[in-house]
């Protein structure tokens, strides 16, 4: 879509979409591998079984699955998508996995990239997205949070590995001259709380020749403060989002739906309780599938969407946070 400008200045929400591996791993098949329990499991995080990607699934297929179905709802010719950004930390190919999905997708009019951001990067690429539509380069983008965590947990760390899971989620978006239903974001960084949660390359030393090193490329396992992370989570999310609300001339009490990355229901439950936000209002798919990373927002809205809680014109508070430390929030109008 080259030197194309649309000349549009909002955003509409058209569709979304979602995808989870067929493998199920219950709190009692983890409790058959680490010292743990479902009880244990279930109080402290909220979360009941995860979704595990099988040999013949990746990043790719999921995004794909995800994104086609976002396209389908929102009624699209392929072909008129011009823009995906695939928001994920476990690409299936390093060098990005979008290219990969634009191609399946037979989008050939489409631009495709990764953008990393772990489990703000759906929210920061759905902020991202929009700021091409509204700059008018684009009219319609799909938007994509994927990740396959399952392949860079320690199964062997009780405090880590009950926590993630493989899953995807995509929003379709257009560039819209009659309004602008992203009401409004904001997005932070702090990176010397990084080690807090990070997924560190591997410092494996090798040599090319004599006197010629280099480090061979590979990840460690997820690593995790977890204690560290909660009390971030608790303390800024609910900071970033009354400064949403101050900046955007709206409260608390016009939100329809809280959506938040789902880490952990005590994290959901008490930023709702300072933003005094009733708890049928706070949206929770957490006790199925786990921490899902990027995945969890969009497959969060897609399911109230297709459950017929999220209707046209409902207000959507939302924020991302996590590794980076990073973390973020929107303040949307579905439709």
């Amino acid at each position: 879509m080259e030197g194309i400008k649309f000349n549009k200045i909002g955003v509409s929400f058209k569709g979304s979409g979602s995808y989870v591996p067929d493998q199920i791993l219950t709190n009692q098949k983890i409790s058959q591998k680490v010292d743990t329990s479902d009880e244990w499991i279930k109080t402290r995080t909220g979360i009941s079984e995860r979704r595990i990607s099988g040999l013949g699934c990746n990043v790719t297929d999921m995004g794909y699955e995800a994104a086609l179905n976002a396209i389908a709802m929102a009624n699209w010719d392929i072909k008129t998508v011009d823009l995906i950004i695939l928001a994920t930390s476990t690409p299936h190919d390093l060098f990005g996995s979008a290219p990969s999905i634009q191609h399946k997708l037979g989008a050939y009019n489409a631009v495709a990239f990764d953008l990393t951001a772990a489990c703000s990067g759906f929210l920061f690429a759905l902020i991202t997205a929009s700021q091409f539509l509204k700059g008018g380069s684009f009219k319609r983008a799909v938007v994509i949070g994927a990740d396959q965590l399952s392949s860079f947990v320690d199964w062997n760390d009780r405090r880590s590995c009950i926590l993630f899971g493989d899953g995807a989620g995509a929003i379709a978006i257009e560039a819209t001259n009659e309004f602008d239903n992203v009401i409004g974001f904001e997005m932070k960084t702090d990176g010397e709380r990084g080690s807090f949660l990070n997924l560190p390359f591997k410092n494996d030393k090798d040599s090319i020749i004599d006197n010629i090193d280099f480090l061979r490329g590979g990840f460690s396992p997820i690593q995790m403060n977890g204690q560290e992370v909660y009390k971030f989570a608790v303390k800024e999310v609910p900071i970033i989002l009354k400064k949403l609300f101050k900046t955007t001339n709206y409260s608390s009490e016009r939100v329809d739906w809280l959506v938040l990355h789902q880490a952990n229901q005590r994290i959901l439950d008490s930023v709702g309780d300072k933003l005094k936000i009733p708890r049928e209002k706070i949206l929770s798919n957490l006790e199925k599938y786990g921490n899902t990373s990027a995945a969890t927002i969009p497959l969060m809205i897609d399911e109230a969407i297709r459950n017929n809680k999220i209707k046209q014109h409902d207000i959507i508070a939302t924020s991302g946070f996590g590794a980076g430390l990073s973390w973020g929030a929107a303040l949307i109008k579905w439709g």
